[in-house]
């Protein structure tokens, strides 16, 4: 087995765990704590990289590229990824992961609308496919408990599929380690005033009476002991330092099309491994929802390495 498939083997297994361990802690730190720590671990694992290539590509950072990091820094981290936490507070585990899972999917039409990239019967097939099986999930004719966390981890999925076309622009210069080294320090950035501000008064009373409460007092260390320090370095070292790294190195030794063979395996893996460690059910309309979404992924996937073989663009930044 080459080096390339043993690396999607790893990141896959890696990001299939990833909604796990953010449940197992998720009752006992604050959801927007463990993102920025998460993304601030992550960020130290790959800044060394980072320079390194930054130095090897000559780039000099300047104010121009400063805003754009943050931009996407916004996106990924403060927007996305906050839906994200707060999904896995509010539904299971494996219901995250299977509908993070579709992000690739609604790259399509941002891709078509921002970068004027070509769309053909396959790639709206698979977004309708994809979308079937989320309305499966969603179950509408038995709207259940915690619709809010599927709702919210609809978000998180739209919205990181905006970051990633938006990286898209600047993939070239930056390359995908520089890229997400970078946003995932603006985007702490932004997390880190977020979380001051909430300890005023008056965003603390504005909060409450929206019925926000987890936007109120958020603590910075607050809750790490020794039962969960080693599942947020986990998630921060392993998950988004080491998977992330392993995802890179597949698409090198690969290519991109190839790696993203990884969101194909995760909402099929996912479900199985919560179910081992959480002992989560999974009902029938949820495996009919991960049937249909792995169809949509399937065809994404082919409709992607079609066109790389005939040299139109392709989104090459991460979909996790």
């Amino acid at each position: 087995m080459s080096k390339g498939y043993i690396y999607i083997i790893l990141s896959a297994i890696i990001f299939s765990t990833m909604e796990i361990a953010g449940k197992v802690v998720s009752k006992e730190i604050n959801p927007f704590e463990l993102n920025f720590l998460r993304f601030l671990i992550g960020a130290l694992i790959l800044l060394p990289l980072a320079i390194k290539d930054l130095r090897k590509r000559k780039i000099d950072l300047n104010k121009n590229d400063v805003g754009y990091f943050f931009i996407s820094g916004f996106l990924c981290i403060f927007v996305s990824m906050s839906f994200f936490q707060l999904a896995i507070v509010y539904t299971k585990a494996s219901t995250v992961a299977i509908v993070f899972s579709t992000n690739p999917v609604f790259t399509i039409p941002f891709a078509y609308f921002l970068l004027k990239e070509q769309l053909n019967k396959n790639t709206i097939f698979s977004l309708l496919i994809s979308l079937l099986g989320l309305i499966c999930i969603l179950n509408p004719f038995n709207i259940h408990s915690d619709i809010k966390g599927i709702v919210l981890a609809i978000l998180a999925a739209i919205t990181f599929s905006f970051y990633s076309v938006i990286g898209k622009m600047r993939s070239d210069r930056y390359g995908s380690i520089i890229m997400n080294c970078f946003t995932f320090l603006a985007g702490n950035f932004i997390m880190l005033f977020l979380m001051l501000i909430s300890h005023i008064q008056y965003i603390v009373k504005l909060n409450e009476k929206a019925g926000l409460s987890l936007l109120s007092n958020i603590p910075i260390i607050y809750g790490i002991n020794q039962g969960n320090i080693f599942t947020l370095m986990y998630l921060g070292i392993v998950v988004t330092g080491l998977g992330y790294l392993f995802y890179f190195y597949a698409m090198e030794e690969t290519s991109a099309t190839t790696a993203s063979i990884v969101f194909f395996i995760k909402p099929a893996l996912a479900p199985i491994l919560s179910l081992m460690v959480l002992h989560e059910s999974i009902s029938s309309n949820t495996i009919l929802g991960i049937l249909f979404i792995l169809i949509g992924s399937y065809i994404t996937f082919i409709g992607r390495s079609s066109r790389s073989n005939t040299g139109i663009t392709e989104i090459k930044n991460i979909k996790i």
